[in-house]
């Protein structure tokens, strides 16, 4: 194996190891079938693999859009989500933004935020609850 190809290989492991679970987890809901979803998530991480430079930057979020496409939602936004979303305090939406749309781990968004990784968790936590719960009517 040439040592591009082990280093790529690398790479696709640790994106993995980082994104592979949430991967898996979104694409299964999405489709509604886990066997599915890891066919859609494992055609996420052959992207990656592919063309590395889709991990520059926010690379879950490029990586959850890959997701999304390969399930065939495609990128158009839900607006009753978007709706809810406003609905939100400014500092949960800071919260998801930073995770879900900037692709930050707990400690980056931490970080970014200036509050303690414990209240980036609970404040996620409350925010996709009560997201689910304005979606759900």
């Amino acid at each position: 194996m040439s040592r591009r190809g082990r280093t790529d290989e690398v790479l696709v492991r640790r994106v993995f190891e980082e994104h592979g679970a949430a991967l898996l987890a979104y694409a299964s809901r999405l489709v509604g079938d886990r066997a599915r979803g890891e066919a859609v998530a494992q055609e996420a991480l052959l992207a990656a693999w592919r063309d590395p430079e889709l991990l520059e930057g926010p690379a879950r979020a490029h990586l959850f859009a890959i997701v999304r496409a390969a399930a065939g939602t495609g990128p158009e936004p839900d607006l009753a989500l978007l709706g809810a979303v406003e609905t939100l305090s400014p500092e949960h939406r800071d919260v998801l933004r930073a995770l879900y749309f900037q692709g930050r781990d707990v400690a980056e968004a931490s970080e970014s935020l200036g509050v303690p990784a414990g209240a980036v968790k609970a404040r996620s936590y409350h925010a996709l609850r009560r997201l689910r719960e304005a979606v759900a009517g």
